[in-house]
């Protein structure tokens, strides 16, 4: 059963990670102006990302036309993928001192 749980914290935590990287491709394209945001992946990306996003927008406004909310979204993701890893080697240490009991 404990090898379920550490699986399943070890799937949420790859999931944080890819979600971590869509979130940096939709930083790195809001610096092209000019981009087709009607591109079914570019659409994709965009409603992926944009409610989450929209969370810390709310609370950090742009300053000067720059939006440094991604930054606050960035930390938030890193300790939730750090808190489901370490979930998930507290799962398997206990795993193996239960097994030499």
């Amino acid at each position: 059963m404990s090898t379920v749980i550490s699986n399943i914290f070890g799937v949420l935590s790859q999931t944080v990670s890819i979600y971590s990287y869509i979130l940096i491709l939709r930083v790195l394209l809001t610096w092209f102006p000019n981009i087709d945001w009607s591109n079914p992946i570019l659409s994709s990306v965009s409603s992926i990302t944009d409610p989450y996003l929209n969370l810390f927008r709310g609370i950090i406004p742009a300053i000067g036309g720059l939006d440094i909310s991604p930054i606050l979204a960035f930390i938030l993701l890193n300790v939730v993928e750090s808190m489901l890893l370490n979930l998930q080697f507290a799962v398997v240490n206990s795993n193996l001192i239960n097994s030499f009991a």
